[in-house]
Parts: C-alpha cells; sequence; structure tokens
C-alpha cells in the first residue's frame, strides 16, 4: 500500500509541475496575440494604401510588366510555405503543410514542375525527412516576424520569377518560375485559424475593374516618370507587404493556436490530477481497511488463545 501511494502522489507532483508549465505558456501565448493583431492592424493602412497605388498604375496604363504578365505555357511553379519554429501549438503546423500538399499535388497534375521554399523549422524538418528537396528555408522567426525579413523572401522570389532559364555569370544554371504561391494559416478569429494559398505572381490586381457608383467621379491619374518606372518602384513592394501580412496572419494564427492547445493540455491536466487524487485516496482508504482488518483479526485471535489457556 504503501509503495503504491508513494508512486502516485510522485504522479500528482509530476503532473502538477506540467499544469505550471502549459498554464504559463498559455497566458504567454495570450499575452503575444495581443501584440500580434495589433502589429497586423498597423501594417493595415500601409498595405490598402499600396495596393490602391499598384491598382491604378495598373488600371489606368497600358504598360506590360513581367510582374502583372500571365505566362502563356506555365512549366514551373513555386510554393512557399509559412509554418511555425516550434511546436505545442496543436495541429497549425499540420494544417498548413497539408493545405501547401495539396497545391503541390494539383500544380503537378497540371504538369508543372514545383520548387519548394519554406519559412519555419517544422516545415523544413517535415520535407527534409521525406527527402524532399528545398530551394531556400527561413527560420527562428515565426512567432515574431519583422519586415527586414519580409523584404528578404520578398526579393528571393522575384528574382526567381524573374530570372531567365540557363546560366549565370559563374556557370551555375538558373531556371526561372513562371507562379510564384504562399501557403499560411489566416488568422479569423481566436478559435478559427484556416489554411489559405494564394498565388502571388503573376500579380492579379482585380482593384478598380468595379464600374463607379452613380454620381461618383473616378480621378484623375498622372505618372511621373512614368508608369514602367512606377511599377518597378511599387510592385517590389507590394509583394514583399503581401508576404509580411502572410507572417504577421500566421504569427497570430500560431501564438493562438498554441494558446488553445496549452488551455487544452491545462484543462487535461487538471483531470489528470483529480483522476489521480480519487485513486490515490481508494488506495490509502483501502490499506487503513487492511490494517483495521488485521489488528481486529489479531486481537480477536489474541482473545481467543487467552480463553483457551483459561
Amino acid at each position: 500500500m504503501a509503495v503504491s501511494l508513494r508512486e502516485y502522489r510522485a504522479k500528482i507532483k509530476s503532473v502538477e509541475s506540467t499544469k505550471k508549465i502549459t498554464r504559463a505558456m498559455e497566458l504567454i501565448a495570450a499575452s503575444r496575440i495581443i501584440k500580434a493583431q495589433q502589429r497586423a492592424q498597423a501594417a493595415a493602412p500601409y498595405a490598402r494604401e499600396l495596393t490602391r497605388a499598384v491598382s491604378a498604375v495598373a488600371t489606368f496604363s497600358n504598360v506590360d510588366h513581367p510582374l502583372t504578365t500571365e505566362p502563356t505555357d506555365a512549366r514551373r511553379a513555386l510554393v512557399l510555405v509559412v509554418s511555425s519554429d516550434r511546436g505545442l501549438a496543436g495541429a497549425y503546423s499540420t494544417n498548413v503543410i497539408r493545405e501547401a500538399e495539396r497545391l503541390v499535388e494539383k500544380l503537378k497534375e497540371e504538369g508543372k514542375e514545383v520548387d519548394l521554399y519554406v519559412t519555419g523549422r517544422k516545415a523544413e524538418a517535415y520535407f527534409k525527412f521525406r527527402q524532399r528537396a528545398i530551394e531556400r528555408a527561413w527560420t527562428g522567426f515565426s512567432d515574431q516576424p519583422t519586415y527586414d525579413v519580409a523584404a528578404q523572401i520578398g526579393e528571393t522570389l522575384i528574382n526567381a520569377f524573374l530570372a531567365e532559364s540557363g546560366e549565370d555569370a559563374e556557370g551555375d544554371a538558373t531556371r526561372g518560375v513562371d507562379e510564384v504561391h504562399v501557403v499560411f494559416t489566416r488568422f479569423r478569429s481566436m478559435l478559427s485559424q484556416e489554411p489559405q494559398a494564394v498565388r502571388l505572381l503573376p500579380l492579379e490586381v482585380v482593384e478598380g475593374t468595379e464600374p463607379p457608383a452613380e454620381g461618383e467621379l473616378l480621378p484623375l491619374y498622372e505618372f511621373e516618370p512614368s508608369p514602367g518606372e512606377v511599377l518597378d518602384a511599387l510592385l517590389p513592394k507590394y509583394v514583399q507587404s503581401r508576404i509580411f501580412f502572410a507572417l504577421l496572419q500566421a504569427a497570430a494564427s500560431e501564438l493562438a493556436a498554441r494558446q488553445k492547445a496549452m488551455k487544452s493540455a491545462t484543462d487535461n491536466a487538471e483531470e489528470l490530477i483529480k483522476k489521480y487524487k480519487r485513486i490515490a485516496n481508494q488506495a490509502r482508504q483501502a490499506g487503513i481497511t487492511q490494517e483495521i482488518s488485521e489488528i481486529v483479526g489479531g486481537v480477536n485471535a489474541l482473545a481467543d488463545a487467552t480463553a483457551g489457556s483459561e
């Protein structure tokens, strides 16, 4: 009885320590979600106005730009998978990787070769374990992304899109891609995060295509120095802002998923502690009952022995 009770007490102590850790991680994730949402909201006006500016140039000019021209025969696609660096976030990384796999299968069915680019150690480990080639990986910032990282990723993707198949100055083989897709998790609410795949390049600018409302005057645009040069300046920033938006959405989704997972773990730990305490109490009561029975049996045996001697 003593050994069994001691084991249950050790289990209770271990689960209580785990509960403290999961509770602390839940509170940390909850505090960081607010900051992540504030960062996304702060970046929204810039992204919105940049989108309007790009839309204005694309809608009111007849410039054919490489980033906005649809390929006639797309043969190669680039897929950027935005995952997390750390675990303990439920099925967050699993869901976004599953969405990426669906996109890759769809592109392959269309006869396209796929180049994989990833952010986050989870996606990197997933594809490396399956011996899938990764062109480039960025890690170490999944829950706190910065615009510098988004700018670096955007520049890499644009260079891959604009590259021509052949050889560079050093004699290394180069190959361009015809499409660029991004798979990330969109933050809907604290309870809902949705994996999403969007095509980033070539750009699909749809703003400004709807007819104006009655009585609304269309603005007049003048481009200086020229629409082509304006697009050259705006489009890279537009791509970088879209990637930064995806990283911010993914960060908020990761933290929300981690808070939900840690809350579930804390609740499970509480239930497990109650269960162990109940079993320990039952074991203790059974031991006490057994000791009382042994004492009573000993007293009865002693009484019988005394009566027999008399």
